[in-house]
């Protein structure tokens, strides 16, 4: 199975911004629930956005509420994932996922995951 492809993370300083990217050339995003999930040095990953595909409505971890964006490229086959205002705790390797699954407002994800994308918050 092909997996997504992260990119566009980096070092940033409190308060910056970043904007991560997700290609899956070949696969139509546009018809799977989509999402980000991040895992923190050590601790567990988390689901921090996702967008499903039937209501196309975006569900947000409490901690990035108001401060990140998640939403769908263009060409169907990318997505996007907007850090505002970011802080040190966001620093994390991110990922990408098709076919998530959403319940209760959370965003979770079984299947494979890709090499990610890391993002360090820090002066």
């Amino acid at each position: 199975q092909v997996q997504p492809v992260e990119s566009g993370g980096g070092l940033v300083q409190p308060g910056g911004s970043l904007r991560l990217s997700c290609a899956a050339p070949g696969f139509a995003l546009d018809y799977y629930s989509i999402g980000w999930f991040r895992q923190a040095p050590g601790k567990e990953r988390e689901g921090v956005a996702c967008i499903t595909s039937s209501d196309r409505v975006a569900h947000y971890a409490d901690s990035v509420k108001g401060r990140f964006i998640i939403f769908r490229g263009d060409d169907k086959n990318s997505m996007y994932l907007q850090m505002n205002s970011l802080k040190p705790e966001d620093t994390g390797v991110y990922y990408c996922a098709r076919d998530v699954m959403v319940m209760a407002g959370r965003c979770f994800y079984d299947g494979s995951w890709g090499q990610g994308t890391q993002v360090t918050v820090s002066s």
